[in-house]
């Protein structure tokens, strides 16, 4: 999606209360809030106190009702309404590798853009006797910079005239970078008026070799960030119009919900934040891990989203924390398994940007692991603040985006919407790694 997109994020015009600011606000009726030395002398052995009598649950519970009752959900905009109104013009993009497919493989057919996204004219290319008819190149960053360097050939060439370069393997991924694009400077340019997209859905920590790629290489950027040329994030809500939009506009049932916390996890690395995190809120709480990696087991046969529905929490947490980049572990593995999302990654106002408040608990709600595991045990005894983090599926559903179709697709629609205005990203390393 083109610019346009990013004025429709989530701009809520009121600040509706969290359960957590509930919470909090009947443990400083006690003693226990957060700027008090009996707070901070509480958060210092181990977090939040919880009302102990089913009285004081009780009270708390309305407390949270009274609290939680300006909940704003007509306020959210329909997220990335992407359909083309009217029959746009023929616009052919070429996929210069299927992404993680591997070189010199077989590509899958192309999808039908106007029937699976309502964006008509789309010619999806494959096959690269095609390049000079493309009005677009989309260049994958993670294959871009693995192999040898292969761009292509400078327009009017039918063929390579330096194969030393082509054949040549490097182990420094920036330096094969940097010699293909010192490459692209002194044989040729490429066909008038056709635009380079520079694809990426990895985090800054986990995109190597950016500073090896030319200046002024690629005309547009394509990622999850609000701010790129083409804006395709992981998922988003949208208006929900029809009972077969998932989720249900119902809460999960709770009878289902067997387990308090569970975590996926693909990559183990000690160094990394969520980690050092799990391993504190561990502590306090049992969080079932699933996965080949660390302390986790194999998820079951019945699949990752029916394994987390068990659960009544999902720990979103990311790989590496950076704007914007919030990933399927919210939208897929919390939302649409019905588990509520607990979520490490960027700051909280950059979620709400997405996603109501009132959807999700963040990390830094918290002075610590032990009280956040408080807070999580307070919900599990109190259903009807539980299922408050469940409302917003009243009014939306879920889309999750498809790869790499949509962003296929979606490039196909800039195209036929930007005009003929020429750009270029100057220095791709310093936009994206800021």
């Amino acid at each position: 999606m083109a610019r346009a997109g990013r004025e429709l994020q989530h701009e809520s015009r009121c600040r509706p209360s969290r359960p957590v600011d509930a919470w909090r606000a009947a443990a400083a009726t006690r003693g226990h809030c957060m700027g008090t030395p009996v707070a901070r002398r509480r958060a210092r052995r181990g977090g939040w106190g919880l009302p102990r009598s089913s009285s004081a649950l009780a009270a708390v519970g309305l407390l949270c009702t009274a609290l939680t009752a300006c909940i704003c959900w007509g306020q959210l905009p329909p997220l990335l309404p992407w359909a083309s109104p009217a029959p746009q013009r023929p616009v052919g993009v070429l996929l210069w590798w299927e992404p993680f497919g591997g070189r010199g493989g077989h590509p899958k057919p192309p999808p039908d853009c106007s029937l699976r996204f309502n964006i008509s004219g789309c010619r999806l290319l494959t096959d690269r006797a095609a390049y000079g008819e493309a009005q677009a190149v989309l260049f994958h960053h993670r294959d871009l910079v693995k192999g040898p360097p292969d761009w292509p050939p400078p327009w009017g060439a039918q063929e390579r005239t330096d194969e030393a370069l082509e054949l040549r393997v490097f182990d420094d991924q920036e330096g094969a970078v940097m010699l293909a694009g010192e490459a692209l400077e002194t044989t040729g340019s490429r066909p008038p008026g056709q635009r380079w997209v520079w694809m990426n859905f990895e985090s800054p920590s986990h995109t190597p070799g950016l500073r090896g790629l030319a200046k002024d290489l690629f005309n547009w950027t394509l990622s999850y960030r609000t701010d790129s040329d083409i804006f395709v994030p992981y998922g988003f809500l949208y208006p929900r119009s029809h009972p077969a939009d998932q989720p249900p506009g119902l809460g999960p049932t709770l009878a289902r919900k067997r387990g308090l916390v569970a975590w996926v996890v693909s990559h183990w690395n000690e160094r990394q934040a969520r980690v050092r995190y799990y391993h504190q809120l561990s502590r306090h709480l049992s969080v079932d891990v699933f996965g080949r990696v660390g302390p986790g087991q194999p998820v079951p046969a019945i699949g990752l989203l029916h394994t987390v529905a068990r659960y009544k929490f999902y720990l979103a947490f990311e790989n590496s924390q950076h704007v914007d980049y919030i990933t399927e572990k919210l939208w897929r593995n919390a939302f649409l398994a019905g588990a509520v999302p607990v979520v490490l990654g960027p700051d909280r106002a950059n979620y709400e940007r997405f996603v109501p408040r009132g959807a999700f608990i963040h990390v830094d709600d918290f002075p610590s692991a032990a009280s956040l595991a408080a807070y999580l045990l307070f919900l599990d005894r109190n259903v009807a603040v539980y299922r408050r983090y469940f409302h917003w599926r009243r009014s939306y559903a879920v889309h999750i985006t498809s790869f790499w179709d949509e962003p296929w697709c979606r490039t196909c629609q800039a195209v036929q919407t930007s005009g003929d205005q020429s750009k270029s990203i100057h220095n791709l390393a310093d936009w994206f790694q800021r």
